[in-house]
């Protein structure tokens, strides 16, 4: 990959029983690790039986059958392994922020590991792709790479053509401003460099996965849902109790929940100071 690298960076794709983060599972999870220093990258790829129903619509794009999972270890099997083939290294895919990393996330927090991305450059091809040239990843590598993605929606398939994808990005792109649609001017976006990607494919007001939390003008984290949109987080909550546990009660991820809980906690302590 033509990308210097100071810490090991991951590739990966999921593929899944539905589009619901908290509720589906993952059923294969291909993922492509780099080094630096080394050329040949680390691949591992799972089959994983969910437990649960994979939906009719996720059957029709993925074509994987429950008949095929049947004899596979389910992700408590594999989480220690997949939490050390990752480790602490970036992360970059396609899309990656809308579904594989949330769902992830869920399925470590389930089987007991912490995954936290708060220290980890997150490069999501797609965005780059959407941002200079709106499609899909077949599009994408039809035109980057002048090729035909076979397989697509194999999990395996798709991260090797991210990565042909970026790497074509790169090319296309490096040393280009880019205007955008309101006249914002971004200086060089595209470089060889993950800092750099990260910082264009991520918005930096926001503060987990799922989109729940963000960062105000001011830096104050508020509400990004809700009947409390826009307010304070820390301060509403603890106005609030009620509206606190029904957050700790309901479907929001992992993350949302223990941001709450340590933004309540820090507020708390900040009022008997």
């Amino acid at each position: 990959m033509n990308v210097p690298l100071l810490k090991p960076i991951v590739f990966f794709d999921i593929e899944s029983t539905g589009l619901h983060v908290l509720r589906d599972r993952i059923i294969q999870i291909a993922l492509i690790k780099y080094l630096p220093g080394q050329s040949d990258p680390e691949e591992l790829m799972l089959m994983i039986n969910p437990g649960v129903p994979i939906s009719e619509e996720a059957m029709a794009v993925h074509g994987i059958l429950p008949k095929d999972l049947a004899n596979k270890p389910t992700f408590q099997q594999v989480a220690k392994t997949l939490h050390e083939f990752i480790g602490d290294a970036d992360l970059a895919g396609f899309g990656l922020m809308r579904m594989d990393i949330p769902m992830l996330m869920e399925e470590f927090a389930r089987a007991g590991f912490e995954f936290p991305i708060d220290k980890r450059r997150i490069v999501d091809v797609q965005r780059i792709f959407y941002r200079m040239e709106p499609r899909t990843l077949k599009a994408a590598y039809r035109f980057y790479c002048e090729q035909e993605l076979e397989d697509a929606h194999d999990a395996m398939a798709d991260v090797r053509a991210t990565i042909g994808v970026l790497q074509g990005q790169i090319a296309r792109y490096e040393g280009e401003d880019l205007i955008t649609e309101d006249g914002e001017r971004i200086i060089k976006p595209i470089v060889p460099d993950i800092q750099a990607l990260h910082d264009f494919t991520n918005d930096a007001r926001m503060i987990d996965p799922t989109q729940k939390l963000k960062l105000d003008h001011n830096g104050v984290v508020v509400f990004n849902f809700g009947k409390y949109q826009g307010q304070p987080v820390a301060q509403t909550l603890y106005e609030d109790q009620q509206y606190y546990n029904w957050i700790l009660n309901k479907e929001f991820s992992t993350q949302v929940k223990q941001l709450v809980k340590q933004l309540l906690k820090d507020y708390k302590k900040s009022l008997r100071n």
